[in-house]
């Protein structure tokens, strides 16, 4: 479905991400794992055209992405979970899921995603009209969730899922993607927690300083002694 190839990005004179290549099948989950400053954001960013490519290409669903601004991607079945959630807090929460159908496309693509998403965050149905600045950490990063999920995306990109929440509530929301995966939504999820992130995927990819380092099977990742050692502290 999503298909890297050769991409470079840079920030000015810095270059960010060199040589960046990597495939998303449709249907599959996929981790992306690096620690802070690896350039996980950046790649999130040129995959939804939030930053430019210096060079290479980004193919979605067969179509070439390079001339497609970021506000156009989501109507390809493209949708964001962004780093940091990035909610409207004074807005309702209801109102904050609304968003996620902003376009025409969104809106008939939706199929009772409003309903889904509910049901997926009972919790949201009760705080509906609750301004979503006053909930927990945990609770906004549902409302993220939902906003993305409401127009029921081909792909969904997340950027940290799990960054600033207690581990209690990491549990949860990694369970509520497991959920999400098996409504056979294709996920990409960029994230430092590696145990969390590669154990519900199908593969993973290590980036550090802007490069791929390692590709494989999530499974055999997930015992890489280097990647433990780089993950978990642990040989």
């Amino acid at each position: 479905m999503l298909e890297i190839e050769a991409i470079d990005v840079a920030y000015g004179e810095a270059t960010a991400l060199r040589g960046v290549s990597l495939s998303v099948p449709d249907g599959a989950t996929v981790a992306l794992i690096g620690s802070n400053g690896a350039g996980k954001t950046t790649l999130v960013k040129a995959i939804m055209g939030m930053q430019p490519l210096r060079s290479g290409r980004i193919v979605f669903d067969g179509h070439d992405l390079s001339g497609v601004s970021a506000h156009q991607r989501p109507r390809h079945g493209m949708a964001l979970v962004p780093e940091g959630r990035r909610l409207f807090p004074t807005m309702s929460v209801r109102d904050n899921l609304r968003l996620g159908l902003h376009d025409r496309e969104s809106r008939a693509r939706s199929r009772g995603g409003m309903e889904w998403v509910l049901e997926l965050f009972p919790l949201l149905a009760e705080r509906g009209g609750q301004a979503a600045g006053t909930l927990s950490g945990g609770e906004q990063q549902m409302v993220a969730l939902g906003r993305a999920l409401v127009s029921r995306p081909r792909l969904l990109v997340l950027d940290e899922p799990s960054l600033g929440l207690a581990p209690v509530v990491v549990d949860t929301v990694f369970d509520t993607l497991q959920a999400i995966r098996g409504e056979g939504v294709t996920m990409l999820i960029a994230e430092q927690n590696m145990q969390a992130a590669l154990s519900m995927s199908d593969a993973g990819h290590v980036l550090a300083d802007g490069q791929l380092t390692l590709s494989a099977p999530a499974d055999e990742l997930l015992v890489m002694p280097e990647v433990r050692a780089a993950y978990l502290g642990a040989a």
